[in-house]
């Protein structure tokens, strides 16, 4: 039951570096807090099955660490990727060139 709170502080750090960065407007509102809430889950689980109880800050810390270090980067790719695909798209179909 506690691996929910591990979900739950996952999706919120992904909602937090959403709205942390710029470039909103080209990512799903909830792409982050689903990728942070899985990560968070898996590190939760693998904390688990590596032998550390509720008692043990590694479940915790897991669920805290690991969802900034895979939605930071993803979010950035996603972003630079999104930017440069509409500009070479826009750039294609002569869109806002002068």
């Amino acid at each position: 039951m506690q691996i929910l709170l591990g979900l739950i502080a996952g999706a919120v750090i992904g909602l937090a570096v959403h709205f942390t960065l710029g470039d909103r407007d080209v990512r799903g509102a909830a792409l982050l807090p689903m990728i942070g809430a899985a990560a968070a889950g898996i590190a939760w689980t693998a904390a688990t099955w590596a032998g550390a109880g509720i008692d043990s800050p590694w479940p915790w810390a897991g669920s805290l660490v690991v969802p900034i270090a895979v939605t930071l980067p993803i979010a950035l790719t996603i972003t630079r990727r999104r930017r440069d695909s509409d500009a070479r798209t826009r750039h294609e179909l002569r869109i806002g060139s002068a």
